[in-house]
This record gives structure tokens, C-alpha cells and sequence, in this order.
């Protein structure tokens, strides 16, 4: 099958070069090659001004992030078989990491595979699709995942945000076997369910797993607060952890059932009680009734979600830290955790040292956290690594 040439601008392969997979419309020679010429996920060869190859990118000539290179090779297409070939590497490595079969199979760009999710769930699969280029190979996607794991289902979740800027529809459908409602997994020994077809993203954040491992270490016999707790990944680790009391709160009445059944499956439904509410209304409240908590863990959605969005998330971030500080022991552990890509992590550290002060307490940084190596960081992409965690020692002037 011939291939359509895309012809970049003069020094417009630099970052290409570089490792990036990533071009934009105004890289483009569209005098050579019009972008109108192309369809919404057309596969094309890559060339640089002089007309070399760089390789086979997808395109969405709509977008202004306009292709993804898929391939180094001007001969190679993104088909079934290299899509096997490529699943194999990323599982190489989760095996490699993990013991058991929960966790984040495909991350995207970072594993070659451009707008391709997959979360793990033991037998269950769930897909996640967030370009036309990959939506046209959907059916390919499904049989390579079960030529190489022959899973129980899969679960194609397709109602990310990202969608329709790509132009493409939003919907939940099973594409393999029987998919119930919630699936269970085993995250750092503690039992979970995941609301995987009407929860948030997949029905699971995996990123989180060796932050929430570190949390265990500070939690024995100690009060804890999970806020933004969604179905209690950190909240029922720190329960199972030893921790005394653990009470998590959420915005979702749906998500805090799943915590309640899910620490019914671990026998901790004695240690772990839920508030339903606005976490900023809510931690008021606390402060208002005189509770305090000798450990809080603050990891909220992404305030900040585009570059627009940085002044107004950065004062969400500065005030929901500041309510936390307000109900900590005088010896104290903060958890601090972010998973916009925006939020620069020194400007976190930032945040936590300035809303200390304000209370007139002490902040000492003790760990730092990173997402966890089924969520690995492509060097040239930046937007890879987003999550950052800080746990902070609040103390007494």
C-alpha cells in the first residue's frame, strides 16, 4: 500500500530528531503538501524539507497537534502485527515490575503507541482510545490484546475529553466477553473494586501505586483524611496499613459506596467511615467542629487542565492545602499530590512552603513521589510526566 508524503517546513524535523512523535500544523510545508489532501487518520511518510523520510505518522489534519509518528521506518505501517509487537514490549515491562496483573498495560506515547490507553484488571482490559488514527484500527487493538493476553474481556471506554477534539464520538461498549460493573484488583496487598464502566477514566488510578505504598510507613494508629478520596485508593491502604481511623471524602455518593464495599472485602469497614460532599465546604466544616488528623492526604483532579487555567488552579491548589495544614496535628504529615501537567513541581513546592507560612507553621519536604513505572516518561515528551505527590511534616513555629 502507497503511502502519501507529508513534507515538513525547513528545520522543522528537529524535534522529530530529537524522540518527539508529535507534529504540528505549522510545521507543515502546505504549499507542498496541503494538509485539505488528507483524511482524519490517514497514515502517511514523514519528510523532512529535502525530502528524506523520517518516518510513518497518523494524521488529524484538523487538530493543531496535526500527526503522531508511529513508526522510524518509511515502510512501516501501525497494523495488527505491529501493534502485537508492541503490546509485548509494554508488557515486558509491567511484568517485569509487578507481580500480579493490575496495572496500566499501554501509556500511550511512552510506549510507542500514541493515544492508546490500557488498564489491566487482571482478566479485564479497558481501552481507552483518544485519536482518530487509533480509533481506525480499533478492531486491530482488540484482537492483538487478545493474541497476546487472551484476557476474559475487554472493555472499550471510550468517553475521554479528548475525543472530541479529535472529532469522534463519545461511548462505552464491551468488545470482548462479559464486563461487570465494577472489577476487582490488588493494589500493594489491599483488596479493591473499580467502578470501570461508570467511573472516572478506566474506573482506576494506577499512577498513584508507589505513592500510596509510602504512606503505609506514616499511618500506624494515626487519624487519617483522604480527601478526593474517589473509591479510597489511598484511604483503605492506610487502613490496611494500621492506621487507627481513616475517613474519606468525596464529592460522589457513587464512588464512597465503592469504598464502603470495598473495605467490607478487606474486613476494615470498622476503621474507615465517608463524608459526601465538596472537599473545600467540607474541610471547612471539619475545622469548624474541631477535628483534627494526624495524617491528610490532599490528591484532587486536575485543577489545572490547560495553560489558561494556571492562575485560578493555582489558587484551588494553594487553598485546599491551606484548609488541610488548618487540620493537622501539631506534628503532622500532609500529603500533597497533583496530576496537572501544568502545575510545575517546584511551583507545588511553592505552593506548600507559602500556605505553611501563612498559618505561621513549618513545612519539612521527607519524600517525594513520581508516577509509577506503568506510567513511564517518554524523555522528549514533557506532558508524560505529570503526577508529582510531596509528603510534608507540618510543625509548630
Amino acid at each position: 500500500m502507497a503511502l502519501q508524503s507529508l513534507r515538513l517546513k525547513a528545520k522543522a524535523d528537529k524535534r522529530l530528531r530529537a524522540g518527539h512523535l508529535w507534529i504540528y500544523s505549522n510545521e507543515v510545508d502546505v504549499g507542498q503538501t496541503p494538509l485539505k489532501q488528507f483524511s482524519a487518520g490517514e497514515q502517511v511518510v514523514v519528510e523532512q524539507a529535502g525530502g528524506k523520510p523520517l518516518g510513518v505518522a497518523y494524521l488529524n489534519p484538523n487538530n493543531l497537534i496535526c500527526g503522531r509518528l508511529i513508526s522510524r521506518s518509511a515502510s512501516q505501517l501501525l497494523d495488527k502485527s505491529l501493534l502485537v509487537h508492541r503490546i509485548k514490549i509494554a508488557l515486558a515491562l509491567r511484568e517485569r515490575c509487578f507481580p500480579e496483573p493490575y496495572y496500566r498495560l499501554v501509556y500511550g506515547d511512552s510506549d510507542n503507541l500514541p493515544g492508546l490507553v490500557v488498564d489491566r484488571f487482571g482478566g479485564v482490559l479497558v481501552v481507552q482510545i483518544s485519536t482518530v488514527g487509533m480509533e481506525l484500527l480499533k478492531n486491530e487493538i482488540v484482537t492483538a490484546l487478545e493474541k497476546v493476553l487472551k484476557p476474559d474481556a475487554i472493555l472499550l471506554k471510550n468517553d475521554g475529553k479528548m475525543r472530541s477534539a479529535e472529532g469522534l464520538a463519545s461511548y462505552v461498549e464491551t468488545a470482548l466477553g462479559d464486563v461487570p460493573e465494577r472489577v476487582s484488583l490488588i493494589e500493594n496487598g489491599t483488596c479493591f473494586l473499580a467502578p470501570v464502566i461508570d467511573g472516572q477514566k478506566t474506573g482506576w488510578f494506577y499512577d498513584h501505586r508507589m505513592n500510596r505504598a509510602r504512606l503505609q510507613n506514616y499511618v500506624q494508629g494515626k487519624r487519617v483524611l483522604d480527601v478526593f478520596s474517589y473509591v479510597g485508593g489511598w484511604g483503605l491502604q492506610a487502613a490496611s496499613a494500621g492506621a487507627e481511623q481513616v475517613t474519606c471524602v468525596d464529592a460522589s455518593q457513587s464512588a464512597l459506596d465503592v469504598v464502603r464495599e470495598s473495605a467490607a472485602m478487606n474486613e476494615l469497614q470498622s476503621s474507615v467511615d465517608c463524608i459526601q460532599g465538596d472537599a473545600f465546604d467540607t474541610l471547612r466544616q471539619l475545622k469548624q467542629d474541631e477535628q483534627r488528623f494526624d495524617v491528610i492526604v490532599v490528591d484532587p483532579p486536575a485543577f489545572i487542565q490547560k495553560k489558561k487555567d494556571i492562575r485560578n488552579g493555582e489558587q484551588a491548589y494553594d487553598r485546599i492545602n491551606q484548609l488541610a495544614m488548618r487540620l493537622l496535628e501539631r506534628d503532622g504529615l500532609l500529603v500533597s499530590a497533583s496530576c496537572s501537567m501544568h502545575l510545575q513541581r517546584d511551583r507545588l513546592v511553592d505552593i506548600i512552603r507559602a500556605g505553611s507560612r501563612k498559618l505561621d507553621r513549618q513545612a519539612q519536604i521527607i519524600e517525594q513521589g513520581h508516577q509509577g513505572p506503568d506510567h513511564p516518561v517518554h524523555p522528549a515528551i514533557p506532558e508524560t510526566d505529570y503526577l508529582k505527590s510531596f509528603f510534608v511534616r507540618v510543625l509548630p513555629n
